[in-house]
């Protein structure tokens, strides 16, 4: 045990390491600067750079200032500061960097990022334009072949298309039967809230959503109206106000999931996006408010018309799950791409990209799992929410958690609504027509089988009363009387403001860029399809090479003579070989252009461009390939055949040459646009193929061809190539020798005319002329073709006719009677045995 002393000792030792300690801390930090007093005052250093940095683009003219932005930069010295950057030239790190900033989870920060982008406009006053969607007495009907006769065989197809013409000049009375689609039905659609489109199959979802979006087809006869705003149709462009998003997924599958949704939203435009930025920045700097600087900066980049890759298309890869598979090809039937359910995401996508307001939603959950429904609906529901978007989703069996993610519900049955109004009151409905959902059923599956005849009975819960089966008709006259269905019929009959609506709400431009844009915008993108599509010409290349090089080694070594009658006779099947090889190498056109029909289709009704966009970089792509191929034939065959020997002939068989080129593809891409599916195209392609060559001036000698088809040879594209190779071979020098010494017409005159062939030298450009002509026309008809037909082999509702439906329960019966009397007789035979 220690001593008092040795106790005493050690405290004060103790106390004065204590007391040594404490002073020299207090002299080391004594003698340097305090740390929190330094990064207070960089932090300030920073503040103060950003607001003259800010200061500075408030002073730029407005053109300038909305397309500066303040973006965080990670310095060399590892500070982050922030720059002025150009938001129109953002690289893929800086647009990156802003994603991050913005959106970095996208479950958590969804909600808030378009709360800070709503809570932006709010602060100036500025209003978000919304769209009431109303329709009235609304009924769609369409005619369509009943039983058998709607199958679609090869019989069937001959008989409708014969009855079709027939019945166009009145001389057969149609056979359809007409089909009401949706009968007479009345609803409003709200902004900011979530509509959910339920029915059962062949219950008309797809036509309805189709004929909200204003975009029916042309075969239904429409009746009643549809408004947006207060207005109706002709008032606006309603493809461009709305957007339509189908079930079916059609991309361009030499396209990546990021370049098919830049390439949609560089189309479709930014709408009012810019004006209200202007807007927006000068209420801003009246008032002296500095905005959030990645908000700022987000709207300022998003705002920005015609730029290739855009930042609206980053986010929306992000919200849609995307991000993943960006840079990978969508694929196609004989292409490896993306999996199904990414496709259907790309079809969303490509639709929100775009500045529309009101969206319908077709079946976007098929080849989707439950998880990923819901998280996409959850980001709809909240894009709807905030800013006041109108939307109608179209599913076949949401699950339960999805379900209570919209606000309303539109139940359709039969070409009726049997219910629409808010979600919390359907099951009260239902109950109200003696109906009860169990406890641990799904509410969507309830509503998909209430109105079924074979599902209904088992949810009658009013044992006091018997049941009886309640059709679709009954269930829409009794909502008519419930209080949610009143309350619409009031709403419906008070006409809607129209001062109320927003002036930018509805769109009345039917493009979203302008024309110079348009062409700029296909021009890449076929370009592009070109360098993805290079195999096949590539190959197309190496097989004309090829058969070039096999025609060379025919004539190599072989002395060609020439100056006589008997002479021509190489020269002319040379000449015919060289022209149907050049032609048949375009025959390619054909196949690829109508491998693009359904997509062309897709987006020329959505209005993503016009046909001559589409169809012009088609034709001036072409050129060079042209001039390439024509100049590799006669390059390797000209001289190496022992054609007339001089540097003007050879450039003019090439020109001649490129001529019927360019014609050929014209006259392909004509046929694939007036097609529009392969087995048409094709053997509408063969068939002129033939018609050219018989009439072409070389199978059939003009003086053979009967006077009442001479009209023919005139308009066959292939007289005139024929016309220029001959007259620039046998109007040459080599052939100008007189027949038998006489001051007759000479050898290569002579052969020109025997053939029904011009003999005239200017006669050549003449044909060369008419070959670019057919050129512009096969082009022009090609454009035409594509602005004014519409897209072949769409489906049809199959339609049991009901004699033939009895009959087979006839048969059926008797059958079943049939077998339970040889199986009784069976039965007998084997206990007598």
């Amino acid at each position: 045990m220690a001593t008092p002393f040795v106790a005493d000792e050690l405290a004060r030792t103790t106390s004065s390491a204590r007391s040594w300690k404490s002073g020299s801390i207090r002299e080391v930090w004594q003698g340097q600067p305090d740390v929190f007093q330094r990064n207070s005052t960089r932090r300030q250093e920073v503040d103060d750079e950003e607001e003259l940095r800010w200061a500075a683009i408030e002073r730029l003219p407005t053109y300038d200032r909305v397309r500066k932005g303040m973006l965080q930069q990670v310095m060399s010295n590892g500070r982050v500061v922030r720059q002025e950057m150009d938001v129109t030239n953002l690289g893929s790190q800086d647009k990156k960097q802003l994603m991050e900033s913005v959106l970095k989870v996208v479950e958590d920060d969804n909600e808030r990022f378009l709360q800070r982008l709503r809570a932006r406009t709010d602060r100036v006053g500025i209003e978000i334009p919304k769209i009431e969607i109303r329709f009235q007495n609304f009924s769609i009907e369409g005619d369509a072949y009943v039983g058998t006769r709607a199958l679609p065989t090869l019989l069937n197809s001959t008989l409708n298309t014969i009855e079709g013409i027939i019945g166009m000049i009145g001389l057969s009375p149609s056979k359809k039967r007409v089909v009401k689609i949706l009968r007479d039905v009345n609803g409003i659609v709200r902004p900011s809230r979530m509509t959910l489109l339920l029915g059962p199959p062949g219950a008309g979802k797809t036509t309805f959503l189709k004929a909200l979006a204003g975009k029916s087809d042309d075969n239904l006869r429409i009746a009643g109206k549809v408004t947006y705003c207060g207005k109706e149709f002709k008032e606006f462009v309603p493809q461009r106000t709305s957007a339509y998003i189908s079930q079916h997924d059609l991309h361009n599958g030499e396209m990546t999931v990021r370049e098919t949704l830049d390439f949609s939203g560089r189309c479709l435009g930014v709408g009012t996006r810019y004006e209200m930025l202007l807007e927006l920045s000068r209420r801003e700097k009246e008032a002296g408010i500095k905005p959030d600087p990645e908000i700022d900066a987000f709207m300022k980049a998003t705002a920005m018309a015609g730029q290739e890759t855009s930042l609206i298309t980053d986010y929306v890869l992000k919200i849609l799950g995307l991000d993943i598979c960006a840079d990978i090809m969508v694929g196609d039937d004989m292409r490896r791409g993306i999996s199904g359910g990414q496709k259907k995401r790309v079809t969303t996508g490509e639709m929100l990209v775009g500045p529309a307001k009101a969206f319908f939603m077709d079946e976007i959950s098929t080849g989707l799992d439950s998880s990923t429904t819901f998280q996409i609906v959850k980001y709809m529901r909240q894009m709807v929410h905030i800013m006041d978007v109108t939307m109608v989703i179209a599913l076949l069996q949401p699950a339960p958690e999805a379900f209570d993610l919209f606000d309303d519900i539109i139940l359709l049955s039969e070409g009726q609504i049997v219910y629409q109004g808010p979600r919390e009151n359907i099951l009260e409905f239902f109950e109200y027509m003696g109906f009860k959902c169990p406890q641990r059923k799904g509410i969507a599956d309830f509503l998909q089988e209430v109105t079924s005849k074979k599902d209904q009975e088992q949810y009658w819960f009013k044992k006091n009363q018997p049941y009886r089966f309640i059709s679709a008709p009954d269930f829409s006259k009794a909502f008519n009387t419930f209080h949610v269905g009143q309350r619409i019929s009031e709403d419906l009959r008070i006409p809607y403001d129209k001062s109320k609506a927003h002036p930018a709400a509805l769109v009345t431009e039917s493009y979203g860029i302008s024309n110079r844009e348009l062409f700029r915008a296909c021009f890449s993108r076929e370009w592009l399809l070109m360098k993805r599509n290079s195999f096949i010409y590539i190959f197309k290349t190496v097989q004309l090479t090829i058969m070039g090089i096999i025609a060379l080694t025919v004539f190599l070594r072989t002395e060609m003579k020439y100056g006589r009658i008997e002479d021509a006779s190489k020269f002319w099947g040379a000449l015919f070989f060289s022209m149907i090889n050049v032609m048949f190498n375009g025959m390619t056109e054909l196949a690829m252009t109508v491998g693009r029909m359904p997509v062309f289709f897709k987006q020329r009704d959505s209005l993503f461009y016009p046909a001559w966009a589409f169809g012009l970089p088609i034709w001036v792509l072409r050129i060079p390939v042209s001039l390439m191929e024509s100049g590799i034939w006669v390059i390797l065959t000209y001289y190496t055949i022992g054609f007339a020997p001089s540097a003007s002939r050879f450039f003019k068989q090439f020109l001649a040459f490129f001529g019927v080129h360019q014609m050929a593809l014209s006259l392909f891409r004509c046929l694939a646009a007036a097609g529009r599916t392969p087995v048409v195209a094709n053997t509408m392609g063969m068939f002129s193929l033939l018609l050219v060559f018989v009439l072409g001036g070389f199978i059939v000698s003009k003086d053979d061809i009967e006077p009442w088809m001479i009209w023919g040879y005139w308009v066959s594209p292939m007289m005139y190539g024929q016309n220029a190779v001959a007259m620039n071979e046998f109007l040459d020098d080599r052939w100008s020798a007189p027949i038998n010494g006489t001051s007759q017409p000479t050898v290569g005159k002579t052969l020109l005319d025997g053939r029904g062939l011009f003999v005239e030298e200017y006669m050549f450009w003449v044909c060369v002329a008419a070959l670019f002509g057919f050129s512009f026309l096969f082009n022009g008809l090609f454009i035409a073709a594509l602005t004014y037909l519409s897209p072949l082999g769409d489906s049809k509702v199959l339609i049991e006719d009901d004699q033939e439906a009895n009959n087979r329960r006839q048969r059926t019966s008797n059958g079943e009677g049939l077998s339970h009397f040889l199986m009784i007789l069976f039965t007998c035979l084997r206990a007598c045995a």
